[in-house]
């Protein structure tokens, strides 16, 4: 009688070397096909306007004033600018998910946040302070920061002592913030704002300029270094095992590639002639021949990435960040094990205020201006980010990095349709509608799978 045993190295089939390479590097799946669609997106716009569309593209050799292509520096830094204020509320709403709850007014919060700081600084400060005074720009951040972190709380509280579902109390607060913020000022459009103020929006003079963007990636990439550094010696101290050193320095080199490439794209776009002369009438001197200076990381992309380092240590390594993922994966578990459920309810939601409150500051200093319009219909982009960043609406599930690409990749669907002259807003909601849809069932998909 034969023997039909088999070994286990028999039994199951051999690891292929990209299962391997995951492993090794410690990649989620999800975020390579997060980058993968972005990619995709992007390579398929450029292909569009150059080829179909005939337009000249820097890729194909074209000079920067002739490119009007995808992938040019002035579209990139654009697509930056765009993806701030989405990605940072989209940071918090991955905290209100991962609970199990949703929030629909963010967008509304926003919008009155920005029309009632427009109120501040017009009746107010400036009556009091005199035009251009330098605490008002302080002033209002602080103030629309607070409002919103009071109007998060407030919704938080109902939620979490009254026992209203979360869809209910922010889809009132939907109606409720959109409709206070148009009967304050009557329906009109508050401008200008403060000279000051306004640069935290971007633009030319908004922005860190050649040299400090060079300083801010040079520091990012000694950072990043000495992350990995500390890393492997953190594993070595708690007795964890340590990932192979390639693998730990191939992540690291990546990181600090991406930095030096997006500084160099920033830096490449160059100021429009209009803003060099404004800038040197405002010295008393004389354009130079040549002059030409780059925009460099716009203040809106450096709040973003302070946001998401912060909602990045706050979620992975302290202990608000722990009982957040307690709650999401078993809310009753969480209570019996000590955890205040309802004062994180609070907390998270006044959190997330807090954040709509900063989209409100980038948003009106970027138009310049406070307007009902503001914010509108962002709750829906804000949560489509998490979600197609990968957040679960089970819950329990979801990453601030995965939020941020999400943001990215519904803002480059929206750029990439008005560049291909698809500028009508019907058009870019049954796009996003669609990569919604998607994006949860590629979610229940891997789920399935990982089970």
């Amino acid at each position: 009688m034969s023997n039909t045993s088999h070994s286990p190295a028999t039994q199951s089939s051999p690891e292929s070397g990209f299962g391997r390479f995951l492993r090794a590097t410690e990649i989620d799946p999800r975020l390579l096909g997060m980058v993968g669609a972005l990619v995709l997106i992007w390579v398929a716009f450029e292909t569009y306007s150059t080829i179909v569309l005939g337009r000249p593209s820097m890729l194909l050799g074209a000079a920067q004033s002739e490119a009007n292509g995808f992938l040019t520096p002035r579209n990139v830094w654009n697509l930056s600018v765009q993806t701030a204020y989405i990605g940072i509320m989209a940071t918090g709403m991955v905290l209100v998910i991962v609970t199990r709850n949703i929030d629909l007014s963010v967008g509304s919060i926003m919008g009155m946040v920005g029309m009632y700081m427009g109120l501040l600084q017009v009746d107010f400060l400036t009556p009091a302070l005199g035009l251009g005074h330098p605490a008002i720009w302080a002033i209002t951040v602080i103030f629309g920061i607070a409002m919103g972190v009071l109007i998060g709380a407030l919704q938080g509280s109902m939620i979490a002592y009254l026992n209203i579902p979360s869809f209910i109390v922010t889809l009132g607060g939907l109606l409720v913030w959109r409709g206070a913020a148009f009967l304050v000022a009557g329906g009109k459009t508050i401008a200008p704002m403060d000279d000051t103020f306004a640069l935290i929006g971007g633009g030319s003079f908004g922005a860190l300029g050649r040299t400090g963007s060079w300083i801010f990636a040079a520091v990012a990439v000694v950072a990043v270094v000495w992350g990995v550094i500390k890393s492997r010696k953190a594993r070595t101290l708690h007795g964890f095992q340590q990932r192979p050193v390639w693998a730990e320095w191939f992540m690291g080199g990546l990181i600090c590639a991406v930095i030096l490439g997006a500084t160099a794209i920033v830096n490449s776009y160059i100021w429009p002639k209009g803003n060099i002369k404004k800038y040197y009438d405002q010295l008393g001197l004389a354009v130079p021949e040549g002059a030409e200076f780059g925009h460099g990381y716009a203040y809106p992309v450096l709040i973003l990435i302070v946001v998401a380092i912060f909602m990045t240590v706050l979620m992975t390594r302290t202990r608000f960040g722990r009982y957040v993922f307690a709650i999401g994966g078993n809310p009753e578990a969480a209570a019996l094990s000590g955890i205040n459920t309802r004062a994180m309810t609070v907390k998270i939601f006044a959190l997330m205020g807090g954040l709509a409150g900063i989209a409100a500051v980038i948003g009106s200093a970027r138009q310049n201006s406070a307007t009902n319009a503001m914010g509108n219909l962002d709750e829906l982009y804000v949560i489509a980010a998490a979600v197609v960043g990968g957040t679960s609406l089970a819950g329990g599930v979801g990453t601030v990095y995965g939020a941020i690409i999400g943001a990215l990749i519904l803002t480059s669907l929206q750029t990439g349709m008005v560049l291909i002259g698809f500028g009508d807003g019907s058009y870019q909601r049954i796009v996003i509608g669609i990569a919604l849809v998607l994006a949860v069932w590629l979610d229940i998909v891997y789920r399935k799978r990982i089970k």
